[in-house]
């Protein structure tokens, strides 16, 4: 399983290591990210693949506002 568009992910190096995201783009070796706080959907962080964690989880609703992913990932990190 790879990392897709939707996927929650963990920041494995940076700044940012242990936080959860959840990826909006993809390319090539590279993911945008964003947490709807710190990172928000009008400026992703840009985040090499090999500093990301998969995880089992993808959101598939829509993600279309910064509130809408800061509450899926709480949600998922309180879960």
């Amino acid at each position: 399983m790879d990392i897709i568009k939707g996927s929650v992910v963990r920041a494995k190096a940076g700044r940012d290591k242990g936080s959860y995201f959840v990826v909006l783009n993809l390319e090539e070796n590279f993911a945008f990210i964003a947490d709807g706080k710190t990172r928000k959907l009008e400026n992703p962080k840009k985040k090499n693949l090999k500093h990301l964690e998969k995880t089992k989880f993808i959101l598939s609703e829509k993600l279309e506002t910064n509130r809408k992913i800061k509450k899926s990932l709480c949600d998922f990190k309180n879960s």
